[in-house]
C-alpha cells in the first residue's frame, strides 16, 4: 500500500476556505445509516480528521454527541466556532493514530474527506480501542466527477496544469476508494452506499473551493496568479445565470474495522 501523504501542515492557511466553499454531507447519510448501521440521536461519534467541523455538523445537527478530533491548529479553529452552536461538540487535538480519547467511547468512528490521509496499519487498532464493543466506522467521501460535462473536464486540465502535486496524487480523482478502504476493514467487512449531490458555484465559491484544496497553490507561488486567471477565463466560458455546476457523488462505506493481531484485538 503506498504510504500516506504527511498532512499536518498542509491545510494551514486554508482552512477559511475550506469552511466557507467546501460542500457538506447529504442527510441521506443519516437515514441510511439509521436503516443499515443503527445510527440513532443517542449515539456518540468520533470525527476522526474533522478538519473545520464540516463532517461533525452533520452528525450534531441530527443530536449527537461529537468529539471532532483534528491535527491541524487552523482547521481545529474553525471547527471550535460550532461549540456555540452545539454543545455536544469537543474539540480534540488528535490523529487517526492517536486521538487521545478513552477506549470504547465511541458508537460510530466516522471519516469524512480524511481517510486517505490515514495510516491504515496505525490507526485501524486506534479505531478498534475507542469503538465500542458494536461500534462501527463510517467513511465518507464527496468525490467531484472529472469529465461528466465539458465544463469538468476543462476544470480538471486547469487543476492538472496548475495544482502543485495534483497530477502525482490527485488527479482525475486516480483513487480506488474501494481498494483504499478495504485493507481497514478487510475484504467483506464493509457495505457501501453512494449519492449523487452536485453544487452550482458561482466564481467567488469556485476559486474559493480550489484554495481550499492541499494541491493549491497559495499567493506567493508562481502557479497562484495564472491558476486564477484560468479559473476566471473557465468561468467565463460555462457560467451559466451566473453560476457553474460541478457534480459530486457522496460515498459511504461502513463497518467493524479489521482486527489484525492479537495487540490489535486487545
Amino acid at each position: 500500500m503506498t504510504k500516506p501523504l504527511n498532512s499536518s501542515g498542509r491545510f494551514t492557511g486554508r482552512a477559511e476556505n475550506y469552511a466557507r466553499y467546501r460542500p457538506g454531507y447529504p442527510d441521506a447519510i443519516i437515514d441510511l445509516l439509521r436503516n443499515k448501521a443503527g445510527w440513532r440521536e443517542e449515539a456518540e461519534v468520533a470525527d476522526i480528521g474533522a478538519g473545520t467541523g464540516i463532517s461533525s455538523e452533520l452528525f450534531l445537527r441530527h443530536g449527537n454527541r461529537v468529539w471532532a478530533v483534528e491535527p491541524n491548529a487552523d482547521m481545529r479553529s474553525q471547527t471550535e466556532n460550532l461549540c456555540a452552536c452545539f454543545p455536544g461538540l469537543q474539540v480534540i487535538a488528535g490523529t487517526a493514530e492517536s486521538t487521545t480519547l478513552p477506549d470504547a467511547c465511541a458508537d460510530f468512528a466516522v471519516s469524512g474527506q480524511a481517510f486517505h490521509w490515514f495510516d491504515v496499519p496505525s490507526c485501524r487498532p486506534e479505531f478498534l480501542r475507542i469503538l465500542k464493543p458494536q461500534g462501527q466506522a463510517v467513511l465518507m467521501w464527496n468525490k467531484r466527477q472529472v469529465d461528466s460535462s465539458p465544463f469538468l473536464a476543462a476544470y480538471e486540465d486547469v487543476l492538472l496544469r496548475y495544482g502543485t502535486d495534483y497530477r502525482d496524487h490527485w488527479g482525475s480523482d486516480r483513487r480506488d476508494l474501494a481498494a483504499l478502504v478495504t485493507p481497514f476493514f478487510g475484504e467483506d467487512g464493509f457495505r457501501t452506499s453512494s449519492f449523487r449531490s452536485d453544487r452550482h458555484l458561482d466564481l467567488e465559491g469556485l476559486i474559493g473551493a480550489v484554495l481550499s484544496a492541499s494541491y493549491a497553490p497559495l499567493p506567493g507561488h508562481p502557479n497562484h496568479d495564472p491558476m486564477i486567471a484560468a479559473l476566471g477565463d473557465l468561468f467565463s466560458r460555462f457560467a451559466h445565470d451566473g453560476n457553474v455546476s460541478i457534480e459530486f457523488q457522496t460515498v459511504v462505506y461502513w463497518g467493524r474495522p479489521a482486527a489484525g493481531n492479537a495487540e490489535e484485538r486487545r
